[in-house]
């Protein structure tokens, strides 16, 4: 469970979504912080400084989402050149374990899409990232089912074992699907050797699967991003990690990460990058 969480809020609805993400997400004892940044303007100028005005709006803002919610929450506003920029520099400065946004508001409703400010949320974030997809907070938000995307890296293995703890929280239940995507020298072999050769990688990965105690294993063939969006409809939370290249322990979306962000049909948590 994570201790230290921010909540991107903005006073619609989808800050109230990232919120009831977050909810599920955080113990009893953790700390939740409601955070409204202002990005910088020619007229508020490059300190970053508050006018009365705009200190009493925020203010006024975060209150309202934050007995709107019902949730118990600091609450702090700051400006910067952009809401990630924001978001990320107080993830890090006050060590959060943590960041939770809300999707684009111009997507189909029940699903993650990923728009400006939630794109820059999870790029390089210094903490693991949850995005609540489209009129989360309208829905019961209950946790019964948590899905993995898993191929037995350590980054998939961090996955597995953030579900496991909270799925004991939650008394859920953990799936992990495993995707054999199609090998980029298939075109070289011909229709029997081709069949062969995929059917000997999706026993292996069956094979790992029952390998894991407590936890259903399901095994597709395709492109990873596509059947773990699909994987994602039927569970409650969808788990990955984070593999793109960067900074050690930064949340760098690879090729898998950045489709999920964009078609999620569920809460999507992202874990950053591993420590050597």
């Amino acid at each position: 469970m994570f201790r230290h969480v921010i909540v991107g809020v903005d006073g619609g609805p989808t800050g109230r979504d990232a919120i009831a993400v977050a909810k599920l997400l955080v113990a009893p004892d953790s700390r939740v912080v409601l955070a409204h940044v202002y990005e910088l303007t020619p007229q508020r100028g490059a300190s970053g400084a508050y006018g009365v005005a705009e200190n009493e709006d925020s203010r006024r803002l975060l209150e309202q989402e934050r007995e709107a919610t019902g949730v118990a929450a600091e609450l702090t506003s700051l400006t910067a050149s952009s809401v990630g920029r924001g978001l990320h520099y107080l993830a890090e400065t006050t060590d959060a374990d943590l960041l939770t946004v809300g999707s684009s508001a111009r997507s189909f409703a029940g699903r993650v899409l990923v728009g400006d400010v939630t794109r820059a949320s999870l790029i390089g974030a210094p903490c693991a990232v949850a995005v609540a997809p489209l009129e989360y907070a309208e829905e019961d938000g209950a946790i019964a089912q948590i899905g993995v995307g898993y191929d037995g890296s350590p980054e998939s293995e961090a996955a597995l074992a953030f579900a496991r703890e909270l799925a004991a929280h939650h008394g859920a239940s953990v799936s992990a699907l495993t995707v054999v995507e199609p090998s980029p020298y298939a075109g070289l072999l011909r229709g029997g050797a081709r069949r062969e050769a995929y059917e000997t990688r999706l026993q292996e990965a069956k094979d790992d699967l029952a390998k894991l105690e407590g936890v259903k294993g399901e095994v597709a063939l395709g492109l990873a991003g596509e059947e773990l969006a699909t994987f994602g409809a039927g569970v409650d939370l969808l788990i990955v990690g984070s593999r793109g290249y960067g900074p050690l322990r930064r949340l760098m979306l690879g090729s898998t990460a950045a489709h999920l962000a964009s078609n999620a049909r569920c809460p999507l948590l992202v874990l950053p990058r591993l420590a050597e």
